[in-house]
């Protein structure tokens, strides 16, 4: 039944709830709360006591039902009353039974309560959080109520009101199937004031405000059993019962499960906090209309003014069931509709409230959302208490909140796409049944979600959230069956293809759709593998398009350009999906998509990798060719890779070319026949390395022969050579032609003087000619290049020169030296010479000389000391008489410059001799360059004598003499050295006289010391000039008007202020004195002051008065130091251990207990009148006696069964301790002298006890209890006994029951029990009970002993024992029920043993079969409850050792192909069987023997090359058998459309270099498999197709047999002896003459012989050519048996194009096609 008057409040309530939640407070507001307040406090003080509890209670009755006539407040409309019929509809709070306990927060009241009974203004709205608001209200009502417990329901997203709840007879009287939230104690209805009643409503008040979703922290009551109702009268522990909570719902429990097993803390307490998104309100009542529980039906009545305008609708508690009108309202933003007869679908109209952002529709019968539109700004959705089965509706851009609570919610199929969700709420839905429910929302909502069902995320349920695959989401929405993470790849791809199924090509089977995990920059591959279905011989063709995406269910935008097998992620895609749909194609025809989604793309591993690496240019010799590397810098920053280049020559290894590190590299002449290797490693700017790759040109080719740079060399000097010079470029260079010619002085034509050699001696004929020189490159195959050509100077006549040039004279330091020599080439004139040295004896020309001179006539030199240590160089110049100089000639000496001996010329110091002053020395140095000459300084005792070494002054030119040196002779020695080491004999120099010492005097002088009466002063003086002597102090005492005065008796360094020089500033004067008597000038000290007096100070100090509990001490003590002021008292107690505790701060102290066995310190600080305060004097007391003991009262109160008894008793003297407690029992009560003398010997008296504390046992009921009690000190001492006795007999207890639980005593067998309490127990009564999964109890019928069999129908059930305890004299207590067994299940499938079918071999099968037990029990639990048998496969290398074996991650089938890598290894299969409960066996497993390696043999082989006669071809292949050993490959020819094979010989390797022999075969390579034990495997052949002529040389062969006649340049060997090895000199030039009928080999002829005709025959049989497969340069040419000939040619190239002519001309000779052989099409 509902509760008028609680409405009132809970609707009052409601508004400020919403409001709060818009973040703004109206004005209005407070005047509202000010009513609710009033309201409550006038409310009818006669109500059920139902409506002041915190819980709903229930009580079972025959004939009448409960009924709340309260007379409803005017603030919400008329008053109504609900009669106690079944309800058409629900109210706000859904008519929930089951509540949670919360406390309100009582510092949250006391800091709003003034906030609640102001006004704020119309226009400044306040902004409150809801907790502040309630606890306005609260405290206006009852503070001292607000604190107590409050019930709330545990799921209520909306602002809704808990309101009372009628229950009718009907209800009750379902049993035994009934609901375990429905259990409580019975209540009697009572009346009570109104100021209880007023209690009531504010705890209703109390319990809105602190729901969850009023965003205040539940605190959750503590857990109590449930109990069954009862007809007996309730006793004084049913109310206890009830304040300590009721029993809650399965789904309350599971919600807070973690709440109850550990205490709540402030971060869980902040965790259960959904703070709702803001919404900006700057209106009044303009924008709001509020009109709940007005019985509106229509949105379209008359007085309804849906204003555009509105933003704040509330229309909750009416009876809408249709949205039409609502479209109106475009501009609002919170929207109420709780609470109303909503049904069917027929959310459309919302599509126009654009603003809309808070949307409450709980409370409704909505059962289904597919009909609310998108909604671009809805942040929070609340659809809790309707109908709804799933979650279908439009994505919602901005939601961030959703409450679904307490719906049918069974699927999350439909989940809509919800980007920026963060809390779900999905408690009381049977989909809470379903395992990791947590999980699959987390992969729904995606990383934004942070909390579910009110609580944070578990991170165990994160953790399995992400070993779900990509893809999974989407199966989910579409309404996969959700299972655990190890088997969800397999079971989400079948339930792929089962949707797919009817859209693939026919004849196709689907077996792989997957993505390789994603890195950044790095290749990310699809798989989409296909099985063709036998017969089906239809052609697949696959195109792909890629994309990417935020999450699995988001919408994926298409990548541009990515429509290829494999991707490289960029860095923007980081943290996204990609998604690859891929589209099957069958013979032109499109099927539709299916598609594959990734992991989240990853940061990448920062290892570049190389994806594709290629050489671009025109590989001719001296052209630059380009690496391009294409790479994947796997989320590396992209840096420079490491690049090299290395040539291959035929049938070698490639040799790395020097210098050739970059990308570009360009041709050069030794590259020419060579192909070249591009190796390229790529680096990132982090430096990591990738794995290196290469890529290989085909052949260099040499370029057209030319020359450059064509120049003379030398001087054009009459006799002298010149060589013509140029730089050669286009290959080999072969026999270039030179010529010299002379210019004619007359005509200026150039006549040939000389031909074939570069160099040419100038002659006399040549003299002011000018010459030319051409260069005709030719390479060396014979062909001219275009001539280059230089013209020199004109050639000059020979100038004169010197011979037999010397030096004359004493290589010494100063001596004279000559040069002379003999000048040729005319009459000398004025020769020069010029001088230089050199410091190596070796001439090059002016190179390494430095100059001495300038060049001079004169012939002689001096030799200065700047050549000491270099040779002497004179350059000659020779001069004829006209001015010409001739070619300089130089001559250097066979040795060095020496140098004289070093020494000192002179010695001297200058300076006074007396302390302080400075010496310097100063000398004269030769021989040489000087080194580091030594220098000492010494002091003597006399003029002869040996002299001390200054050692801080040693390597010094100056000595500063210190006061060591008084009364001593100072000498200086220097010690020559020259720069080469040698030294030369040292001088000395002695002082003339004795150092004197310096006068007296002081450098500084000051006091220190502290300027207090009582404090010393010290002198700091710093004395100078020789030893110190007794140095005089005088002290003065100087006033402020500047009288000074001497103190008498002072004259030592320190001094002691006394009370005479208080106010005065005192000053020292001090004389030195030197050792010797000398007095130096006297130095006044500053003065120091003024000297003030002394602290106070305390004389004596000491107690008096009597040191026991109870009296008073106090304390005399003297006092020193100025006028006494206001002085400090202090006492202190100090325990045993030493701990000081302040007591007070008087003149006396009273003693307390506290006090005994403790010191007194009493601290007394002196204080001067002025308030200076002097240094504290403390007396410590001795330790403070006890008084004697003594008992002042002992009271005994009414006494109950097991209760223990309250006493009330005092006691003085001491520390009390163990007294004397003796508990008597009698029948009759005693008094007076009786009672005291109390004892066992007195009839009807037994002692029950002893103690301080008692509880009456059973045996005391009836009885009186009596204590007899010895005050007794804690040092042993006794007082005066005391005795009291109660006034009633011990009363008996109500019959209880506590403990029950159920034992488990066998499989299947179940014992309840319980500890009675309550007087004897009679007949009790038992009953057993059913727990299903949605938590409602049934009574098992006819189950009423102890004990209970389980049977079919209690499989996934709880089991409740239920004990009634029944007194012996017919009492009936509460039932009390056990806690719930856990979920009885029947027993576990086991698995008895596991076999394996197969052979333990390489590429074998191995087939798993479990055996399960024969027992019936067994055979039942696999034939009815067997879900599943999971398959894990492990590998080791020990079998012996289990815990060696490590799992094979993708192996969990219950068969296993065995790989190459588990050769050697033990392998085992571990099986465990789990049932439809979820639960799972213990693990069998099988091991087999050590695997063996399987037959050898060759998969996928394939010939890699590009199909010409000059490529390199490779045979690879995927092998299998063991590791692979030396197999063997052999290459054979095939002639199309011919079976035989033609061996080609010592091609046995993996790779093959084709030639023109090859022209128009296929190419064989038979690989035989071979294991590296040597077991061979079956042979196995791939062929090429035929191989075709190099285009170009194609090209070059038709246009020479176009001619029909060619010749070619070839060379021969002479010496016919030389069969394999030929040397240049044994080879001769020969010219091979070919056309249509024969071939001829002609040797050229020569200025001596005639060309003549070494071999000459046609193409007829026996006519062949042969090639040498070692040799590219040789071919072999047979016209018949005794004529033929070995003929070498420079290129590989040009031997081809001979062999191909000779070959096409004789297949012509035969009628054979060209183009038949060379392979091209007509």
């Amino acid at each position: 039944m509902e509760d008028p008057d609680g409405a009132s409040v809970q609707d009052a309530l409601a508004d400020l709830s919403i409001l709060k939640k818009a973040e703004h407070l109206p004005a209005d507001v407070a005047d509202s709360a000010k009513k609710v307040t009033k309201t409550a406090r006038k409310c009818d003080p006669v109500v059920s006591k139902d409506s002041g509890n915190t819980k709903r209670g229930m009580e079972i009755k025959s004939s009448s039902t409960l009924k709340q006539p309260v007379a409803k407040s005017g603030l919400t409309g008329p008053s109504r009353t609900l009669s106690s019929g079944p309800a058409t509809r629900r109210n706000s709070t859904g008519g929930l039974m089951e509540k949670q306990a919360v406390a309100a927060d009582t510092q949250q009241i006391n800091s709003v309560a003034s906030v609640g009974i102001k006004k704020s203004s119309p226009l400044g709205a306040v902004r409150r959080t809801l907790p502040e608001a309630g606890g306005s209200l609260l405290r206006s009502s009852s503070t001292k109520e607000a604190r107590k417990p409050s019930s709330v329901s545990p799921d209520t997203t909306t602002p809704v009101t808990p309101t009372s709840s009628a229950i009718n007879d009907k209800d009750l009287s379902r049993q035994p199937s009934f609901s375990r939230s429905t259990f409580s104690s019975s209540l009697k209805a009572s009346s009570v004031s109104s100021e209880s009643t007023a209690c009531s409503i504010s705890k209703r008040v109390a319990s809105k405000l602190s729901s969850p979703s009023a965003q205040t922290p539940p605190k959750i009551a503590p857990k109590s059993r449930t109990k069954l109702p009862s007809n007996s009268a309730s006793s004084a522990s049913s109310s206890s019962e009830l304040k300590k909570g009721s029993l809650s719902s399965p789904l309350d429990r599971s919600s807070s499960a973690s709440s109850r097993k550990k205490p709540t803390t402030p971060e869980s307490r902040d965790s259960r906090f959904i703070m709702l998104p803001q919404v900006e309100m700057k209106g009044g009542d303009d924008v709001r209309l509020d009109l709940r529980g007005h019985k509106i039906r229509s949105l379209s009545c008359s007085g309804m003014n849906l204003s555009p305008n509105l933003e704040f609708v509330y229309l909750r508690d009416n009876l809408l069931a249709s949205l039409e009108g609502i479209e109106n309202l475009k501009r609002v933003k919170v929207l109420d509709l709780s609470f109303n007869d909503f049904k069917e679908p027929g959310f459309e109209p919302l599509g126009n409230c654009e603003l809309l952002q808070q949307l409450y529709l709980a409370g409704n019968h909505i059962v289904s959302l597919v009909s609310l539109p998108e909604l671009a700004n809805l942040e929070f959705l609340s659809v809790a208490q309707n109908k709804l089965k799933s979650l279908t509706m439009a994505s919602q851009p901005r939601l961030q909140v959703l409450a679904a609570s307490k719906n049918k919610i069974s699927t999350l199929k439909g989940f809509p796409y919800l980007p920026v969700l963060e809390h779900l709420r999905l408690e009381e839905n049977p989909i809470l049944r379903m395992p990791h429910l947590e999980a699959a929302s987390i992969l729904l909502a995606g990383p934004t979600l942070k909390k579910f069902n009110d609580r944070d995320l578990l991170k165990e349920e994160v953790a399995i959230a992400k070993k779900y695959p990509a893809h999974t989401a989407l199966c989910i929405r579409d309404g996969w069956e959700f299972c655990s993470p190890e088997q969800a790849a397999d079971s989400t791809f079948r339930f792929l293809v089962e949707h797919w199924k009817d859209q693939l090509p026919p004849g196709f089977q689907l077996k792989e759709a997957s993505i390789d995990a994603p890195f950044v920059e790095d290749v990310c591959r699809c798989h989409f593998l296909f099985a063709q279905v036998d017969g089906v011989e239809s052609k697949l063709v696959l195109k792909y398009c890629w994309y990417i995406g935020e999450s699995a269910i988001s919408p994926f935008v298409a990548i541009p350009e990515a429509i290829t097998e494999v991707y490289c992620p960029k860095r923007e895609d980081i943290a996204k999906l990609l998604k690859v749909e891929c589209i099957p194609l069958v013979e032109e025809t499109e099927y539709p998509p299916i598609f594959a989604i990734s992991l989240p793309v990853s940061p990448g591993t920062g290892c570049p990798k190389v994806l594709k690496l290629g050489v671009r240019g025109d590989l001719v010799e001296g052209n630059i060719i380009r690496g391009y590397p294409e790479i994947a810098w796997c989320g590396g920053t992209p840096g420079k890779g490491v690049a090299s280049w290395l040539r291959r020559r035929w049938n070698c290894s490639p040799v790395v070319i020097p210098g050739a590190k970059e990308e570009e590299y360009q041709l050069t002449l030794d590259d020419v026949g060579s192909s070249l290797v591009f190796m390229y490693t790529p680096v990132t700017e982090e430096g990591a390395k990738g794995e290196p790759q290469y890529a290989i040109t085909d052949y260099i080719k040499a370029a057209p022969p030319s020359v450059s740079n064509v120049r003379i060399i030398g001087d054009l000097v009459e006799g002298e050579s010149i060589n013509g010079s140029g730089d050669y470029f286009g290959g080999r260079e072969g026999p270039s032609q030179f010529e010299w010619s002379r210019e004619n002085k007359d005509t200026g034509d150039f006549e040939l003087v000389l031909a074939g050699a570069p160099e040419y001696n100038l002659t006399r004929e040549d003299v002011g000619c000018r010459i030319a020189f051409v260069y005709i490159p030719i390479n060396f195959e014979g062909k001219e290049g275009e001539s280059a050509s230089v013209v020199s100077d004109v050639a000059r006549k020979a100038p004169p020169s010197v011979t037999n040039l010397k030096l004359i004279g004493d290589l010494r330091e100063g001596s004279k030296v000559t040069a002379t020599g003999t000048v040729t080439g005319g009459t000398e004139g004025s020769s020069r010479v010029q001088w230089f040295k050199s410091s190596v004896p070796v001439l090059n020309g002016d190179n390494g000389l430095e100059v001495l001179t300038t060049s001079k006539i004169a012939k002689a030199f001096r030799v200065p000391l700047g050549a000491v240590g270099y040779y002497i160089v004179a350059k000659f110049t020779p001069m004829t008489p006209d001015g010409e100089a001739g070619i300089p000639a130089y001559a250097i000496s066979d040795k060095t410059v020496e140098t004289l001996p070093p020494n000192l010329s002179f010695l001297s110091v200058t300076g006074d001799y007396v302390e302080g002053e400075i010496l310097t020395a100063s000398y004269g140095y030769m021989g040489g360059h000087e080194g580091k000459s030594i220098y000492n300084w010494y002091l003597h005792e006399s003029e002869i004598g040996s002299g001390d070494s200054l050692l801080e002054v040693s390597g010094l030119l100056q000595y500063r003499i210190s006061k060591d040196a008084i009364g001593k002779f100072v000498s200086f020695e220097c010690t020559p050295v020259c720069d080469d080491g040698m030294m030369g004999e040292p001088k000395m120099y002695m002082g003339q006289e004795r150092v004197r010492a310096g006068s007296p005097r002081l450098l500084s002088l000051q006091l220190n010391g502290k300027p207090v009466e009582g404090s010393t002063l010290h002198v700091d003086k710093k004395y100078w000039g020789g030893d110190e002597g007794d140095t005089v102090f005088r002290w003065f005492r100087n006033s402020l008007d500047g009288d000074q005065t001497e103190i008498q008796d002072a004259s030592s360094a320190a001094y002691v202020l006394s009370v005479d020089d208080i106010g005065f500033y005192i000053s020292v004067l001090c004389e030195p004195v030197r050792s010797d008597g000398v007095h130096g000038s006297t130095v006044l000290s500053e003065t120091l002051g003024p000297i003030v007096p002394g602290l106070p100070t305390c004389q004596a100090l000491q107690l008096s008065g009597s040191l026991v509990e109870g009296q008073r001490i106090s304390f005399t003590a003297s006092y020193s130091g100025g006028v006494r002021g206001d002085c400090c008292y202090e006492w202190f107690r100090l325990n045993g251990s030493g701990i000081k505790e302040k007591l007070c701060e008087s003149e006396c102290l009273d003693l307390a207990i506290e006090d005994v066995g403790c010191s007194v310190e009493f601290v007394f600080t002196p204080v001067r009148s002025d308030r200076v305060r002097g240094l504290s004097r403390s007396i410590l007391s001795d330790v403070i006696a006890p008084a004697d003991p003594i008992g002042l009262e002992l009271t005994i109160s009414n006494c109950y069964e097991n209760e223990e008894v309250a006493l009330q008793k005092r006691y003085f003297g001491g520390q009390e301790g163990d007294g004397e407690y003796i508990w008597y029992s009698t029948k009759d009560r005693l008094y007076g002298s009786t009672l005291l003398e109390i004892s066992d010997s007195l009839e009807g008296v037994s002692t029950c006890g002893e103690g301080l504390s008692y509880a009456p046992s059973l045996n005391d009921v009836g009885f009186y209890l009596a204590l007899y009690w010895v005050p007794t000190r804690a040092d042993g001492k006794r007082g005066q006994p005391l005795v009291s006795i109660c006034s009633t007999p011990v009363a008996p207890a109500h019959p209880v029951m506590s403990s029950v639980c159920v034992r488990e005593v066998s499989l299947g067998v179940y014992f309840g029990e319980g500890t009675y309490f309550g007087g004897h127990e009679g007949s009790s009564l038992f009953s057993w009970y059913r727990e299903t999964a949605d938590g409602t109890i049934n009574l098992i019928p006819e189950a009423d002993s102890r004990t209970y069999e389980v049977t079919d129908s209690d499989y996934t059930c709880r089991l409740l024992f239920g004990y009634t305890p029944v007194r012996s004299d017919s009492v009936v207590g509460e039932i009390k029920l056990s806690e719930p067994t856990d979920i009885i299940f029947p027993e576990i499938p086991k698995i008895e043993g596991v076999a394996l079918t197969g052979k333990a071999i390489e590429g074998n099968v191995l087939k798993a079969v479990e055996v399960i037990p024969s027992s019936e029990r067994q055979q039942h639990v696999w034939n009815k409850y067997k879900k599943e048998v999971r398959y894990q496969w492990y590998f080791s290398s020990d079998s012996a050792d289990s815990a060696s074996f490590q799992p094979l991650s993708s192996q969990r089938s219950n068969s296993y192909r065995v790989r190459f890598e588990d050769i050697g290894q033990f392998l085992k299969c571990e099986l465990i069987v789990s049932d439809v409960f979820g639960r799972s066996s213990e693990p069998a497993f099988a091991e087999t023997s050590r695997i063996l390696p399987g037959i050898p043999r060759i998969d996928k082989l394939e010939i890699e090359g590009r199909g010409f006669h000059t490529n390199l071809y490779a045979v690879k292949g995927t092998y299998s058998g063991g590791r692979e050993g030396k197999s063997k490959v052999q290459w054979l020819r095939s002639m199309v459309g011919s079976p035989d094979l033609i061996s080609i010989q010592g091609e046995t390797g993996r790779m093959y270099e084709a030639n023109v022999d090859d022209v128009g075969y296929r190419l064989v390579a038979v690989y035989t498999p071979v294991r590296e034990d040597g077991v061979e495997g079956r042979p196995t052949s791939v062929s090429t197709e035929p191989i075709a002529v190099e285009p170009d040389v194609v090209v070059e062969v038709k246009k020479k047999l176009d001619l029909g006649s060619v010749k070619f340049e070839v060379l021969c060997n002479k010496d016919k002896s030389l069969k394999k090895v030929y040397e240049v000199s044994t080879l001769e030039r020969r010219i091979l003459e070919i056309n249509t009928k024969r071939v001829k080999l002609v040797k050229p002829g020569s200025k001596t012989s005639f060309p003549t005709t070494e071999i000459r025959g046609s193409y007829a049989p026996p006519f062949h050519v042969e090639v040498s497969r070692k040799d590219q340069h040789r071919l072999r040419i047979v016209v018949d048996n005794e004529n033929e000939v070995e003929l070498i040619v420079h290129t590989r190239h040009l031997r081809d194009v001979i062999v191909l002519v000779l070959r096409g001309l004789a297949q012509r000779f035969n009628s054979t096609s060209l183009n038949t052989l060379l392979k091209v099409e007509a």
